[in-house]
């Protein structure tokens, strides 16, 4: 069987890994990527968390009342831009229509089996060799009042009989595990520390994966932009590329984030799936005081930001992400969004915030595949010989081994020894029809 991918992102690359583990043959695989090299695109500088804690889906209870009030604000930690409402019109509906505490909760639970089995399915890759900055330290969520912590305790235990490990903090144990924080200590209640997180720089596994790819046999057909999917409604038979070239395969993935929508389009299937900004600044720790520097990754919900320490042997950073931008397929970097990392920053870590002002700061936007309805589409589609591995939005990392072993589980029919039991129903792209 010959698979052609579309994406050489998080998606598209562990897609490949898992068609390898499946038994497709190296030399039947190639995988096609718009730009020079991997993770370059919405893999590149996430929030470097893979958080199995934080899976919920963004179109929360009253999300129309919050974007709503964001119209206008660039302070606003979600916002809608008015441009962009004329492609939010049906996906917005059915965005908002999911957001009723019943049809959220049924999301969140979903998606909660998933990045549980990516955590573990990484052994795999580090059996390959793999670095990315790994540390399975937890994350910390910090809380400011008793009311907010007490939320937070009582979602973590409706979801621990899920497989979700959690301990409540005091004070003092959140100073304990991250001596950072002890500047502001008197600002904080208490906090929760999610036992099955880890870090992991998103882009540098990528940039892994695809030469340990290439060194199985893999094609990556890097700076190859594809034009079209050859194929009419009723089955696809290969990619024609920008160049003309055209290409036949037994199967294609589409693994391209948000630009899988304009590929399907001419097939006649609406995809549900938008593009969300997000922002990252990405600081060197090299040369700060050792007590300054943090080593748990810390989660502010209250400031809409996740802080997370990247350590490895060309040296220590500090990724600091969040906000989150319905605007289109916008990727300019705006200064006010920056801004809006750069503020928290100083109120988290005092000590660090002369790091914002460091000419090697690197400010980044990237746009997160969001699905309607808070899940990916992952798995066949009614058109033979196309299936989808996109629509992750904010937790693509955290879900990405898992969804290539659904995806290689869609193609070939059959699971690796490695992922017994994974059941990828609530991701199969027929729940839309497609």
């Amino acid at each position: 069987m010959k698979v052609g991918i579309v994406g050489a992102g998080l998606a598209g690359l562990c897609a490949a890994r898992s068609l390898l583990a499946a038994g497709i043959a190296a030399h039947d695989i190639t995988v096609f990527e718009r730009r020079a090299s991997a993770g370059l695109e919405t893999s590149f500088a996430n929030g470097a968390l893979l958080h199995p804690s934080a899976v919920d889906p963004w179109n929360s209870p009253g999300i129309l009342g919050v974007l709503w009030r964001s119209l206008g604000r660039d302070d606003a930690a979600v916002l809608l831009r008015l441009r962009a409402l004329p492609s939010l019109l049906g996906w917005g509906l059915r965005f908002v229509r999911e957001s009723s505490p019943e049809r959220h909760r049924a999301h969140t639970l979903a998606n909660v089996a998933l990045p549980l089995a990516s955590v573990r399915l990484m052994d795999r890759y580090r059996t390959d060799g793999l670095e990315w900055c790994s540390a399975p330290c937890g994350s910390l969520a910090i809380y400011r009042d008793a009311a907010s912590l007490a939320h937070a305790v009582q979602q973590v235990r409706a979801l621990r009989a899920h497989g979700l490990e959690s301990r409540a903090l005091s004070r003092d144990e959140v100073v304990a595990l991250e001596p950072a924080l002890a500047p502001i200590a008197a600002d904080l209640h208490g906090g929760v520390h999610h036992l099955g997180d880890e870090t992991g720089d998103a882009q540098r596994f990528c940039h892994g994966l695809a030469q340990w790819l290439a060194a199985q046999g893999v094609q990556m057909a890097f700076a190859t932009d594809v034009q079209a999917l050859l194929g009419h409604g009723q089955g696809v038979s290969g990619l024609r590329l920008a160049s003309g070239a055209e290409h036949r395969f037994d199967a294609v993935v589409l693994a391209a984030a948000s630009h899988s929508v304009a590929l399907a389009a001419p097939l006649g299937l609406a995809v549900p799936v938008r593009p969300v900004k997000g922002y990252s600044i990405t600081l060197p720790l090299n040369q700060t005081p050792a007590a300054a520097v943090p080593h748990t990754p810390v989660i502010d919900s209250a400031l809409h930001i996740a802080l997370t320490p990247l350590h490895s042997h060309d040296g220590a950073r500090l990724r600091v992400a969040g906000t989150a931008e319905f605007c289109g397929f916008d990727n300019h970097i705006d200064p006010a969004r920056v801004a809006n990392l750069i503020a928290p920053l100083k109120q988290v870590y005092p000590a660090l915030g002369a790091l914002a002002d460091s000419p090697k700061r690197i400010d980044w936007t990237g746009l997160r595949p969001m699905c309607a309805d808070g899940k990916a589409l992952i798995g066949a589609t009614r058109v033979k010989g196309l299936f989808f591995n996109t629509g992750h939005g904010q937790i693509g990392w955290t879900t990405a081994a898992a969804s290539g072993e659904l995806l290689a589980q869609a193609v070939t029919g059959q699971s690796s020894a490695d992922s017994p039991g994974l059941d990828g129903a609530a991701f199969l792209p027929v729940r839309f029809g497609l």
